[in-house]
């Protein structure tokens, strides 16, 4: 099966519709179907990380279906414990996702998903019980 030809980061060439001044973003996740033995992205299911032009991370925006799944968020644009929260329900799913770009992962964050993701949900969930999430 052939790996789909994509990239995980978006700049964008219009204005963005979420409610931050964000320049890009990256795609954590997205339904990966095989369709004649190539590998193509369907968008039903997905998680975006917003980022201003200088990196800095602003928040998430999901699709209605996981917005549906998860009642007690009220838009599908978030930040803080909310965005932090969303990103630790879909940990597995994301990592696993994010295992299938490892390369284009790596060089945007500079380290393998296995790695980020093992760190990232300790981190997560200390900004949680903190209270620590922006």
């Amino acid at each position: 099966m052939n790996k789909p030809k994509t990239s995980l980061v978006k700049v964008y060439k219009r204005q963005s519709k979420s409610p931050w001044d964000d320049h890009s973003n990256v795609l954590l996740l997205a339904d990966i179907k095989d369709e004649n033995d190539e590998m193509q992205l369907s968008f039903n299911k997905y998680i975006y990380l917003h980022r201003s032009v200088t990196g800095h991370i602003l928040g998430i925006s999901i699709s209605k279906s996981l917005l549906e799944q998860n009642p007690e968020f009220e838009t599908q644009y978030l930040s803080g414990i909310d965005a932090f929260t969303i990103l630790l329900i879909y940990i597995d799913d994301i990592a696993a996702f994010c295992e299938q770009f490892s390369s284009e992962f790596s060089e945007i964050f500079g380290i393998h998903p296995k790695y980020y993701f093992e760190a990232a949900e300790e981190y997560w969930a200390d900004l949680i019980m903190t209270d620590d999430a922006q």
